[in-house]
């Protein structure tokens, strides 16, 4: 492996992105981008709204333009992309129009699992397709609660996409989640807009409710009692502006490098704190870890907060299904933190990592393991050997952002450097990670 004398230095390649050891600690205050959750919500409930909608701080990454463009063939007018704050001029409840083409929403799985929801209460049939990688992702999880709700919904072979998806009546129904998931529950609740009464989803445990959120704020009536949602459907929504917060998730890889780099001790400002998001940092503390939130507030009705880490030695925990829905995309990020742990870490009950862009248990076990860390896959999550920490080799992102971003931290902190291969694909979420990150040591 090619080794270089600062990670500032480190070449960008579409073939292995190199990541040298960290010459010091992570230091000083970094902003990530915007929430990518939170801005594919507001673009498709603003497309629906009754008047025209500024967002603020959209994220302009893959996904969610993804997204923009999609509400855009739909007859939405969006203006002023360009400047960061887009304007999506909402057509009312019902006023999205069938495109003649299929809508190609590339990588984008909360595109492909939400606009359904949507699309079921419209005039004229939508189709909706992706990428290689979308096609591979099970759709069946949507389309069964929706043809329950009488949507008209049809997949590709396999239960994959494409989706066709014929707007109609839609029936209200209390819908039991099998597994916890945001998507599934956005899909239902959106759909139950449109119903012929209110709309209950029961989650199995708790999971992001950012959809929620939005739609109350655009004056719909939502109900929370422990893990049952209840919508009614309104007859209008209207949103004036919607501010999207800087996304958790995308902080989450930081937060993650500053407590296992020697020497760091790290601010990420202005960070969603969403309690159904945060699970990473519970698991943290009950590592030992040194992280704390600051300057705590409010933003358009999520909680947003200064969040302060500083390297400590962490020990192993165990994460159950309990917590591991508030914490499922930070997962991976728990295994590299418990090859710095001492003891064992176990994650159970995350099945649901099987089912994003890459099976990212095999995917998370194999690339570790591959760099020197000592783990072992399970049937709905891993066990990690920790204390050894990170060796160095090659991590195949296998075209998942998370798992792109995940190799760069674990080379900064390796003892010999990591090189991910195909690192471009941080794209979707996060286009200037590289640069981000190693601009604060």
């Amino acid at each position: 492996m090619t080794r270089y004398p600062s990670p500032s230095l480190m070449p960008s390649s579409d073939k292995i992105t190199e990541f040298a050891p960290a010459a010091a600690g992570l230091k000083g205050t970094v902003h990530v981008p915007a929430d990518k959750s939170v801005s594919h919500r507001a673009a498709m409930i603003a497309a629906i709204c009754d008047a025209p909608v500024e967002i603020r701080n959209f994220l302009r990454a893959d996904d969610t333009m993804s997204t923009l463009r999609a509400v855009a063939a739909c007859g939405v007018r969006v203006e002023n992309i360009e400047a960061g704050n887009p304007i999506v001029h909402g057509v009312g409840l019902r006023g999205l129009t069938a495109p003649s083409e299929k809508l190609d929403i590339g990588n984008s799985g909360t595109s492909i699992r939400l606009m359904p929801g949507i699309f079921a209460g419209q005039n004229g049939t939508f189709v909706l397709d992706g990428d290689a990688s979308i096609r591979r992702r099970p759709m069946d999880r949507i389309v069964a609660p929706l043809r329950s709700m009488g949507v008209d919904i049809k997949a590709g072979e396999g239960s994959f996409a494409p989706l066709s998806i014929t707007g109609g009546p839609v029936q209200a129904i209390t819908y039991e989640m099998p597994v916890a998931s945001a998507q599934v529950k956005s899909a239902v609740l959106l759909a139950g807009l449109f119903g012929d009464g209110p709309t209950t989803v029961i989650e199995p445990a708790v999971c992001r409710d950012h959809t929620e959120i939005m739609l109350k704020s655009a004056g719909a009536r939502v109900d929370k009692d422990g893990l049952k949602t209840t919508i009614c459907p309104p007859d209008r929504l209207h949103l004036e502006t919607v501010t999207v917060i800087s996304d958790f998730s995308s902080a989450a890889f930081f937060i993650a490098a500053a407590a296992i780099i020697p020497g760091s001790g790290l601010t990420v400002t202005s960070v969603g704190v969403n309690p159904t998001r945060t699970g990473l940092i519970d698991i943290m503390k009950e590592m030992g870890a040194d992280i704390s939130l600051q300057n705590q507030r409010s933003e358009g009705g999520e909680a947003v907060a200064d969040i302060r880490i500083r390297h400590v030695a962490l020990t192993g925990v165990k994460v159950t299904a309990g917590i591991s829905g508030r914490a499922i995309d930070e997962l991976p990020l728990v295994a590299l933190l418990g090859a710095f742990a001492s003891g064992d870490t176990v994650v159970s009950g995350a099945a649901e990592l099987k089912l994003k862009e890459s099976d990212r248990i095999a995917g998370l076990a194999k690339n570790l393991a591959a760099i020197g860390v000592d783990i072992d896959p399970t049937a709905d999550g891993f066990i990690v050997h920790g204390g050894a920490g990170v060796i160095g080799g090659i991590f195949k992102s296998m075209g998942d952002h998370r798992l792109a971003m995940l190799g760069a931290v674990a080379g900064l902190a390796s003892r010999s450097g990591v090189g991910v291969t195909g690192f471009g694909c941080v794209s979707v979420s996060f286009p200037d990670f590289q640069d981000t990150l190693t601009s604060r040591l």
